[in-house]
């Protein structure tokens, strides 16, 4: 397992030991999931600034949004992962080593504290939400229909339950 988590903003302060939770956020999600293959995933932690450019280049949207996932592998309408993936044999081109390249998350620490003081929790708590969003977006979910938003959602819930991660 590879889990790449970068800190590209000097805007919000971290605490000792909150990359290390992170990444332990990222292994529940992904066993939570079902995901039986080592994976390699990049999680940036960046400004409002520059999730607003990269928004913009990627979505043409110009205003910051709060994370970005760039999913590498496709999904059949109505499946993630362990629907489509869980004992397929992927290709050379899928992997780096033995680990599968599952993607990317961009999230902007600066959304993130904002958005927890908007919500009443605590930062640690919006951050992990994020990622656990972003990183089910990379497992094939989403929320543009409702019914997929339905699903969403309540997976999202289950992963913070099961984390035991509290406002």
């Amino acid at each position: 397992m590879n889990i790449n988590v970068e800190n590209r903003q000097n805007t919000v302060r971290l605490n000792e030991g909150f990359v290390d939770f992170i990444e332990e956020v990222v292994k529940c999600v992904l066993n939570f999931e079902e995901v039986n293959i080592e994976c390699e995933i990049v999680i940036l932690f960046v400004d409002d600034e520059t999730i607003k450019e990269i928004n913009f280049e990627h979505r043409g949207i110009n205003r910051e949004t709060d994370c970005l996932s760039f999913p590498m592998l496709y999904y059949e309408e109505g499946k993630v992962f362990k629907d489509q993936y869980k004992n397929f044999k992927f290709k050379d081109y899928d992997m780096n080593g033995e680990n599968l390249l599952l993607g990317d998350i961009i999230v902007s620490l600066e959304k993130a504290q904002s958005q927890s003081l908007e919500f009443g929790h605590k930062f640690e708590r919006e951050v992990s939400y994020l990622v656990i969003h972003s990183l089910l977006h990379l497992l094939g979910y989403d929320h543009i229909e409702e019914k997929d938003k339905k699903i969403m959602r309540c997976r999202e819930k289950e992963i913070i339950k099961k984390l035991c991660i509290f406002r």
